[in-house]
């Protein structure tokens, strides 16, 4: 920055190409760099990238909805909450077994990680056991374990690791601005609270947001502003595309351009380095191009499969075809993430 407050470009792009991960990001910063040429911008987060990480290397995932629907809180984009009409039908948690061969099947995919996701605001003790129990046979198949269940207490946090939890998902959304459109259940410091507890337990963190969901140009920067300046980067930053459901508040809400979709994915690697960019949901409605140009900017890791929770993936035949065109490869089960707390260490 200069004595002024204007954002030296030539400084600050020189800075990004060869520092190391910082937390101290200005909004007016990753402004700057989201008005950078296309050109400019995708060549600083290839850089970025591979300082970081092998170039052709994409971490791959399964996420298996564990217990579906009737969910109490009001996300806008979500067709599991119990406010909307979207023929979602509310279900009782998944039992063990089924989610292990779930899982099995995964891994004969070509996942690494086993994440398993539950429609609650925040999980009961009796459910608590339960995915404890799921968690421990996941993890004994040799795949990482992730869940995302909603808001967590110190204590459950604590339990989930000693389960043998690997990552936990609390994702912030959008901009702080922007997040009283979206949901008016949960608070913005709510959701930080909960990766607080996440952190404190020992767990890696796996934490993004969503864009297309009518934010403004401001708003990618402030979602993206309030990741990178958290006291510890995520290990893994899902970067979501919406995917619109009938009967959901945001269902007819006008697209983001694909360009500004990349260019998101692109800040984020370079505010976050050794942070896995997960190209999230929306890749079903994605061309294989945008996609293409999305792992140019810096995504390196997907989901598998051809459902994510409710809503469509890309199957498994789709991406194998996309990663053999690029010439990408899965990530090996035993690397370990740049980035991560055993790298770090």
């Amino acid at each position: 920055m200069t004595a002024a407050g204007i954002v030296d470009i030539s400084s600050l792009t020189a800075r990004c190409a060869s520092a190391e991960p910082r937390h101290d990001w200005s909004r007016a910063e990753i402004d700057a760099l989201f008005a950078l040429p296309f050109n400019d911008l995708i060549f600083l987060a290839q850089q970025v990238h591979r300082r970081h990480f092998a170039a052709n290397e994409v971490q791959m995932s399964t996420l298996l909805s564990i217990k579906t629907g009737g969910c109490p809180e009001d996300c806008a984009y979500c067709p599991q909450s119990a406010s909307f009409e979207t023929g979602v039908k509310a279900e009782k948690l998944m039992g063990l077994e089924e989610t292990l061969v779930a899982a099995r099947e995964a891994k004969a995919a070509g996942a690494s990680r086993f994440c398993m996701g539950a429609a609650w605001r925040s999980p009961k003790e009796r459910d608590l056991d339960k995915v404890c129990a799921m968690i421990a046979e996941v993890k004994a198949l040799g795949l990482e374990t992730c869940a995302t269940l909603g808001m967590l207490s110190p204590e459950q946090a604590r339990r989930l690791g000693e389960a043998g939890l690997d990552y936990y998902n609390h994702n912030l959304d959008t901009s702080p601005e922007h997040y009283g459109a979206i949901i008016t259940t949960r608070t913005y410091q709510d959701r930080l609270d909960t990766l607080g507890n996440v952190r404190a337990a020992g767990l890696k963190v796996c934490c993004g947001g969503i864009v297309g969901l009518g934010e403004k140009a401001e708003d990618r920067t402030g979602l993206l502003h309030s990741l990178a300046t958290l006291p510890a980067h995520p290990d893994s930053v899902p970067i979501n595309m919406l995917v619109q459901v009938e009967g959901t508040p945001l269902d007819g809400q006008a697209p983001l351009d694909g360009i500004d979709f990349v260019r998101t994915i692109a800040v984020a690697r370079i505010v976050m380095p050794a942070s896995m960019v997960r190209l999230s949901a929306g890749r079903e409605q994605m061309s294989e191009e945008l996609q293409a140009l999305c792992f140019l900017a810096g995504a390196n890791s997907i989901f598998l499969g051809d459902k994510l929770l409710t809503t469509k993936n890309p199957g498994q035949d789709r991406d194998a075809t996309l990663m053999a065109k690029l010439g990408i490869t899965a990530m090996p089960h035993t690397t370990v993430e740049v980035g991560s707390a055993e790298a770090a260490e």
